[in-house]
């Protein structure tokens, strides 16, 4: 029996490896290599932890670690209750009632996206400091003895909690858009209350929209350096620069960066388990239109002050503040030296988001030509960046990146070519970090909307002998350029954005609208940060609201 089992395993595994080499292509090939390319940096992180941790890990285990462990918990449990308050009760008061400029709060609350983190900390930096908007309108009540300290732990989730609460809005609300009708009317018809409706039936029900927004936003809490710089808090990210910085020990940085991503995916995989654990889901697709209702006058002016609260805080105030700083400080900041700037970064970030969407492109289309149904999954491991903080993505491409310099100018040496750094410190490698970063912003755009193209269409071409690439510039992209062109947006504002990646692996002479704030901030130049913030913010604008109309269309 044990030899017929034997036979019989050593028969399915030759039938694999048969059907492996049969469904083999070049494409395939192709697939496997980009996602090797993409994955470097993770693969570099995990080898750097064998070679053994910095002469100061034992110290910071002992006095740092904790620190690092229990402000980043901090963080993430305060965060929680916040954008969940936040974006659960704005979500459905805009999708379920009807009051004064509902259709404008539902764009205006996506706004806050717009503005990084690191910038509202700033804001309100100087909305609560001595002689800022807050101490004065104390002083105008004759109530100045009153002193508001936001400068610290509970000051930053605040912060990052309005920064951050669109994510689980926009999930929210899709879901209550999509879903909500047929079940309210199914308890409309059953005598349930309105309250007892949303608490028993529709929370539960929107539980993983909810949780996958929520996790989007977690992983933004652990990611941020810039405003936990700014407000003195240690946190893993601040902690990794530090180390790689300050104590020069890349390979603390790498240990600290392995615990970090070890959270990062506890919490993804928290959200695929509580997905699966849920037994009971609505309609897929809904023809009717939630029914809005009209409440008592009352009601509908709580309602509005509810809604319109989280637009004050995480887009008015803090707008507002950087436009008074700005009109004060524009005869400063506002020069030639600043549009040069300006026009770099814009130059920076519109090629990385082309590189960026061109990868993808590669990705979804070879992995599709590829006879191979595992490929396809594989693919997806290449748009796993977005969930790794841009301090450990860029510390896993500065790792190989100086070993590979090193290399080529001893090779360069002993032809006689004296050379510098080649890759390491140049656009080279910050272009190549942003594509690992961002590769998921630009893919699944691409990727929805060409699971939307008929595969009778390139199907025909194919059949009529017109090989992959030629039906794909004829026919495929024309139908899907719609999706590449708001993956490039996409991509563009985040890269914008982006700041602890670009910190580390900027070249010397080349800025960011994204740097220069944070320069000026960490220089206690707080003002003359606005204007290169405001410009970040108004171009942010642009993919905010595009979204909001995607959302509209759903």
């Amino acid at each position: 029996m044990k030899q017929v089992g034997n036979n019989s395993e050593a028969f399915s595994l030759k039938t694999r490896l048969k059907r492996l080499k049969r469904d083999s292509n070049r494409w395939s090939v192709f697939t496997l290599a980009i996602v090797f390319f993409l994955a470097l940096p993770i693969i570099f992180i995990g080898v750097e932890l064998f070679s053994g941790p910095g002469e100061t890990w034992s110290h910071i285990v002992t006095y740092l670690l904790p620190d690092y462990i229990w402000n980043s918990l901090y963080l993430v449990f305060f965060c929680s209750i916040l954008v969940l308050l936040l974006g659960v009760s704005s979500a459905w008061f805009v999708s379920r009632f009807d009051f004064l400029f509902r259709k404008q709060m539902e764009w205006l609350l996506i706004l806050p996206l717009a503005i990084p983190s690191y910038i509202v900390g700033y804001a309100y930096a100087g909305i609560f400091d001595y002689g800022g908007s807050m101490d004065l309108i104390f002083r105008q009540l004759n109530l100045d003895f009153i002193r508001i300290d936001i400068m610290n732990r509970a000051g930053l989730a605040f912060v990052l909690s309005i920064s951050l609460f669109p994510y689980v809005y926009v999930s929210a609300r899709a879901f209550f858009l999509n879903q909500a009708n047929n079940l309210l009317e199914a308890s409309k018809m059953l005598g349930i209350g309105e309250r007892k409706t949303f608490f028993k039936l529709m929370l539960p029900l929107a539980r993983p929209a909810i949780v996958a927004g929520l996790v989007l936003v977690l992983m933004e809490v652990l990611n941020d350096y810039g405003a936990a710089k700014y407000y003195g808090v240690n946190t893993f990210t601040t902690g990794i620069f530090r180390s790689w910085f300050s104590l020069e020990e890349p390979q603390t940085a790498v240990y600290l960066s392995a615990l970090l991503v070890i959270i990062i995916f506890a919490l993804i995989l928290f959200e695929k388990w509580q997905v699966r654990k849920v037994k009971f889901t609505s309609s897929k697709t809904n023809s009717t239109q939630i029914q809005r209702k009209k409440p008592r006058k009352a009601i509908k002016w709580l309602i509005f002050s509810v809604v319109l609260l989280p637009i004050i805080l995480g887009f008015i105030f803090p707008v507002a503040q950087l436009i008074y700083w700005a009109v004060l400080t524009a005869s400063t900041v506002f020069d030639a030296k600043f549009i040069i700037l300006s026009l770099q970064s814009f130059g920076i970030a519109i090629t990385s988001a082309v590189i960026t969407v061109f990868f993808a492109l590669l990705l979804i289309y070879f992995s599709k030509w590829s006879a191979l149904r595992s490929i396809r999954n594989i693919a997806r491991i290449g748009v796993l960046g977005y969930a790794i903080p841009g301090a450990v993505i860029a510390i896993g491409i500065m790792i190989p990146t100086l070993a590979l310099d090193k290399w080529l100018i001893k090779m360069l040496g002993n032809l006689g070519i004296d050379s510098g750094l080649i890759i390491n410190g140049t656009l080279i490698a910050l272009f190549y970090a942003y594509a690992v970063r961002f590769l998921a912003v630009a893919y699944n755009p691409i990727d929805s909307t060409a699971l939307k193209v008929d595969n009778s269409i390139p199907d025909s071409s194919k059949v009529l002998g017109v090989g992959n690439l030629r039906t794909f510039f004829k026919i495929e992209f024309p139908l899907i350029k719609t999706g590449v062109f708001s993956a490039v947006i996409l991509v563009f504002i985040d890269v914008m954005k982006e700041l602890p990646l670009t910190l580390i692996l900027k070249p010397y002479h080349i800025d960011t609208l994204a740097v220069k704030a944070f320069e000026y901030a960490s220089d206690e130049m707080v003002m003359e940060a606005s204007i290169p913030s405001l410009f970040i913010i108004f171009t942010a604008m642009i993919p905010v609201i595009f979204l909001n109309k995607l959302l509209i269309k759903k």
